[in-house]
């Protein structure tokens, strides 16, 4: 938006806006003192005329004709040649209703509704002292009411509401225009004023331009006036004197920053095949800070190939080689496609985590579903292997999550960026309880609430778990809950897995025996399952020898 624009769009709003104030303020005062007068006018017309009715009341009354209904009616009639004579427009009805609602008196002819009359009949008997609004005869009018005894009339002077106020409304009308032409006015002045301020920054726009477009470090501009604009020309004269020099600096500085920039990013195309990409990334940002390691809970996945000693002996050395190329390359894939950081091999096993050095919102899941991905990768792999004549694979997966200290670790000479703690050993020690429990992939219960927690804030729905356990690993006392997780359940699986977790719940309350019951009719559904028949066997020895009175269904594992 150009300076001119901004002058405008900045001075014009506070020009009409206190027009606006001022016309406003004038405009009330005037149409409330217009309405004013035409209530107190109307008001002073509804009180003659009940003056006048009461005078002839009156003359009946002192002369002894109130009891005749004629002389009442010639009353009547006065009252209504009256009414017509105060009236000052073709548009005021003057009226009197009784008491059932119907006109008996009127100086022009009207109708009320039984539904007009039900809305207009408290008003009127409110007898306000105020200019009152209703429906009446089907237009809108504003009356003044009084009830009059002897007659027993509920008499109503009323005018059309746009006639009422038309005063007013034409005093709204004039202000409007009044306005409107100011601000005009005002805005027509104020371009030209910007116009004259602006006119020398536009040129010396131009100059900067054919500097820009045309490299012309002789453009000048003249100095117009003694104000600022005369001293920013100035200042530019003298700028385009030191443009040459300074432009000679920045190209031999932009020359060593595109050799800087080639250079790293060399170093990220080497280093990118041992360090992840998330790392390099944080350490060019910030140097200092990869010398610092930090606590964080993170995901942390083991994955191990089961009997590989017997698969190397089996295996050419080349063959197992290639074999293990292909394998790394389709895992490492899938954990670096969900946002997975691979820490190390160890052998045939692999190490990964999430949530360092960048932090997702669905870490756990990611860590899941890598898991999940990676056996169904093994799947595809082993096909290849049976097709060249090779050794097929089985893996084991197991996930932890939880605090870890997470840095680069080592010596001045050879540092690792990797994490270290609890955490970490856990998650080595359920990789091994997948043999233990015959299971492909293992979870703990940390990770099993920070999966559901996640999946229910992405409208994700759950992936099936089955709790398997409560196991103390070797060197600790204290039992975690493992779970088994699957991408979704076929056949009877739905039914088995839900009368597993029923059964677990019993287990852990001691009711050994319905618990037997619910892990038999996981048997029936699924002939062999492992971990029902395990668990039927650990009820039956329950209820023939109760366990201690402290027992907290924790197995402690005796080996690794």
């Amino acid at each position: 938006m150009k300076i001119r624009a901004k002058i405008i769009l900045a001075v014009l709003p506070l020009i009409v806006v206190s027009l606006c104030l001022a016309q406003a303020a004038s405009y009330f005062q005037a149409a409330a003192g217009v309405t004013r007068i035409t209530q107190l006018f109307f008001t002073f017309k509804a009180r003659e005329l009940e003056k006048y009715a009461e005078n002839q009341w009156s003359l009946l009354v002192e002369n002894g004709y109130a009891h005749r209904p004629d002389m009442a009616a010639a009353a009547m009639a006065a009252v209504e040649i009256y009414a017509e004579t105060i009236i000052l427009s073709d548009t005021e009805i003057i009226f009197a209703v009784d008491d059932q609602g119907a006109v008996t008196m009127g100086t022009a002819p009207i109708s009320l509704g039984a539904d007009e009359w039900a809305a207009l009949k408290p008003l009127v008997e409110a007898e306000s002292e105020g200019v009152q609004s209703a429906l009446l005869g089907g237009e809108r009018r504003v009356f003044r009411a009084f009830y009059f005894t002897p007659f027993r009339w509920r008499v109503i002077l009323s005018e059309k509401e746009p006639v009422f106020y038309q005063d007013a409304n034409r005093i709204a009308r004039n202000t409007l225009l009044i306005l409107l032409a100011a601000s005009l006015g005002s805005a027509l002045l104020l371009l030209l004023f910007a116009r004259q301020v602006t006119n020398p920054l536009a040129r010396v726009i131009a100059a900067m331009n054919r500097i820009i477009t045309q490299g012309d470090m002789a453009a000048r501009v003249a100095v117009e006036y003694r104000d600022e604009t005369g001293n920013l020309a100035h200042t530019f004269n003298l700028m385009t004197g030191e443009l040459e020099k300074a432009y000679a600096l920045i190209k031999r500085h932009a020359f060593e920053s595109a050799l800087a920039g080639r250079k790293e990013q060399r170093i990220r195309l080497i280093f990118q095949k041992y360090v992840p990409k998330d790392l390099i990334d944080k350490f060019f940002a910030s140097p200092e800070s990869m010398l610092i390691g930090e606590n964080r809970i993170l995901s942390i996945l083991f994955s191990d190939i089961r009997g590989f000693t017997a698969i190397s002996e089996a295996m050419a050395p080349e063959d197992l080689v290639r074999s293990l190329n292909r394998y790394f390359s389709a895992q490492v894939d899938i954990i670096m496609n969900r946002n997975g950081i691979v820490d190390k091999y160890i052998g045939d096993a692999i190490m990964a985590f999430w949530g360092a050095p960048v932090k997702h919102d669905d870490d756990a899941l990611q860590s899941v579903l890598a898991g999940l991905d990676m056996i169904d990768a093994v799947k595809v792999f082993n096909q290849r292997q049976k097709d060249l004549g090779q050794t097929e694979f089985q893996i084991g997966v197991g996930i932890n999550y939880g605090a870890v200290t997470v840095g680069n670790i080592g010596s001045e000479r050879k540092m690792d960026y990797t994490v270290i703690g609890d955490t970490v050993n856990l998650a080595s020690r359920m990789e091994g309880l997948t043999k233990t429990y015959h299971e492909n992939l293992l979870i703990s219960e940390t990770l099993y609430a920070a999966l559901r927690k996640q999946e229910a804030a992405g409208g994700r729905a759950a992936l099936p778990c089955r709790l398997l356990d409560t196991v103390a690993v070797k060197g600790k006392t204290r039992g975690v809950k493992i779970f088994a997780v699957k991408r979704s359940l076929a056949g009877e699986e739905p039914k088995a897995w839900a009368l597993h977790n029923r059964g677990m719940e019993r287990y852990y309350r001691r009711d050994f025996s319905s618990a037997a019951e619910h892990f038999q009719q996981v048997l029936q559904l699924l002939p062999g399952d492992f971990n029902a028949a395990n668990l039927l066997k650990r009820c039956a020895a329950y209820r023939d020898a109760a366990p201690p009175p402290d027992w907290n269904g924790v197995e402690v594992m005796r080996s690794k």
